[in-house]
């Protein structure tokens, strides 16, 4: 094998994690752990992985995208609704109107370019959940993009995640 076939045929260098947030801050951690499980609890799983895995890619969390796309298809999730949810809007018929509102709020809620989630994005949200659901859709958005934001910045690194067996 010549130098460029092992160039054009060898992936890139794994880039190594900056450093482990639990091990500097354990107690910050297993605080996050514990948001995580209040954000989880009684919300459908479906959607929630829809929205970590959402708000993970506009937050372009490697990490996280691997792990939300590997959780969501070991419970069942179907390969194209997760390959076409960075286009979900082209989409749309893969998901249901629920998931459509929630997914326009995550992405409101995750980007706020305009400093605001528009009336309009919230209201349709708050038509298709109830006010509980709706704040167990706003912690599930908030608490991904918190970690999200660990992923990046401390560059965790993509591809060794499996999910729990079920």
């Amino acid at each position: 094998m010549t130098t460029v076939e092992t160039e054009q045929t060898a992936y890139a260098h794994e880039h190594a994690p900056r450093m482990s947030l639990p091990e500097h801050l354990p107690e910050f951690y297993r605080a996050m752990v514990r948001l995580e499980t209040a954000a989880a609890k009684d919300i459908d799983p479906t959607l929630y992985h829809l929205i970590k895995l959402r708000a993970s890619q506009l937050n372009r969390c490697a990490f996280c995208i691997d792990m939300h796309s590997k959780d969501a298809l070991a419970e069942g999730e179907s390969i194209e609704r997760i390959v076409l949810l960075s286009a979900w809007e082209e989409s749309r018929h893969f998901y249901t109107e629920r998931e459509l509102a929630a997914l326009a709020l995550t992405e409101a809620v995750t980007v706020l370019t305009d400093g605001s989630v528009p009336d309009e994005v919230y209201a349709k949200a708050a038509a298709h959940f109830d006010e509980t659901e709706l704040a167990r859709v706003i912690a599930a958005i908030v608490t991904i993009n918190a970690w999200n934001r660990i992923g990046v910045t401390t560059r965790m690194t993509p591809g060794h995640y499996t999910p729990r067996p079920a």
